[in-house]
């Protein structure tokens, strides 16, 4: 893969080939020698297996460009280079790639194109969804495994995309819930589709995560979706934190265009405070001071403070992360790419498959990262003891 990435940011092609080449060439002798017992040309029958046989020639189209392989044979038995796919796996690497291609974004009828385009005959759409489907088995493993630990604080944001249902094409939300352990690692912890406006809804997904082990939630950070705050409250007795960028949005809105630069200085200030009391005041006073320019922005302050300022009470150390759901939006992002090159989905199942393909990936890559939160600054965040102490791991 290395070799490639040089071809593709413009590195010298002919040299490449030969690189390929050579390595090939090393790979096949390595392997045929593990199968003959003897390195090529040796002269000791004793502990030769079994004899060659000349070689065959065979084409290798790489993204480097066309080599000319000699694949050795053997007397008794065969040899196939394993870098190479056997005929006989040929139907397991195209399931692997119409699953790929799936997971990238790409539509079930550009499928049909994208196997032709690889020199094999096209295939119906039905055997599409078939194969796809076999994705959903690692999918729903990941999303229903129990979740072991303590995460004091979840996002939750919605996507939305369209899918059909009962003969309709309807905008469907799209929920990502990603938290934070104790030990400081992001997870993902779940995906559902559902109306983000029904508390029942979100009562019975988050019913769902405490159902699977989540546990120790104590901030829980998403936009101002109706009946959120009482499930948060009811499943895990948790404050909500309202995304303070969604609301900075909305709270422009009932300024004029004018205003909106002098208004937007002045409640930065409330989010540039050291303390959460400096923050609460600030708010009260900037508050006070639309009150006649601006009437119905401060009615909307004075209503929005509590939730809006609810991450000041927690470690400032961790302020930037938890104000708002800006750490899910390159996620969303890349589900938004992939989702808008399908176009319209089949059903909410299908949405799920691919959302839920992308957040494996994505979990695979904070597995090996470095922590998102450190333990120390986590420590008073937790309701294990033994995290308190410090110098002792839980």
């Amino acid at each position: 893969m290395a070799l490639i990435e040089l071809v593709e940011k413009g590195a010298d092609a002919d040299l490449v080939r030969e690189m390929l080449a050579f390595a090939a060439e090393r790979m096949m002798e390595t392997e045929v020698q593990a199968l003959t017992g003897a390195p090529h040309g040796a002269r000791d029958p004793s502990g030769r297996q079994v004899q060659r046989n000349g070689y065959r020639e065979r084409s290798w189209e790489t993204r480097a460009g066309h080599i000319d392989l000699e694949i050795p044979r053997l007397r008794k038995g065969s040899y196939f280079p394993s870098f190479l796919e056997p005929r006989r796996t040929a139907e397991k690497a195209l399931t692997a790639v119409i699953q790929e291609a799936y997971v990238q974004g790409i539509s079930t009828r550009s499928v049909d194109n994208l196997v032709k385009a690889m020199g094999l005959t096209g295939i119906s759409k039905s055997s599409v969804s078939r194969l796809v489907e076999q994705i959903d088995e690692r999918v729903n493993a990941f999303l229903n495994r129990p979740i072991e630990g303590e995460f004091p604080y979840v996002w939750l944001d919605a996507t939305y995309i369209k899918s059909r249902q009962a003969g309709r094409i309807l905008s469907t939300a799209t929920i990502i819930a990603v938290g934070v352990s104790t030990d400081g690692r992001r997870e993902v912890l779940g995906v559902a589709t559902g109306p983000t406006e029904a508390e029942t809804f979100w009562k019975g997904f988050l019913r769902s995560l405490a159902d699977r082990g989540l546990r120790g939630v104590k901030l829980v950070i998403a936009d101002d979706h109706k009946g959120l705050r009482a499930a948060a409250s009811k499943v895990f007795h948790a404050t909500l934190q309202r995304c303070r960028i969604h609301w900075m949005r909305n709270a422009l809105a009932h300024v004029s265009t004018k205003q909106r630069p002098a208004v937007t200085a002045m409640i930065k200030t409330i989010f540039a405070q050291e303390t959460s009391q400096e923050a609460h005041k600030q708010w009260r006073t900037i508050a006070d001071a639309l009150r006649d320019r601006a009437p119905r922005l401060a009615e909307m302050m004075d209503a929005a403070r509590e939730d809006v300022l609810a991450y000041t009470a927690f470690p400032k150390d961790h302020w930037p992360q938890i104000s708002s759901t800006n750490p899910l939006e390159r996620l969303n992002g890349e589900i938004k790419r992939r989702s808008d090159v399908v176009g319209i989905f089949p059903n909410d199942a299908a949405v799920i498959r691919l959302v839920g393909a992308l957040m494996l990936e994505q979990q695979d890559e904070w597995a090996v990262s470095r922590r998102y939160m450190s333990l120390e600054s986590l420590a008073p965040v937790s309701d294990n003891p033994l995290i308190k102490l410090p110098g002792v791991a839980a």
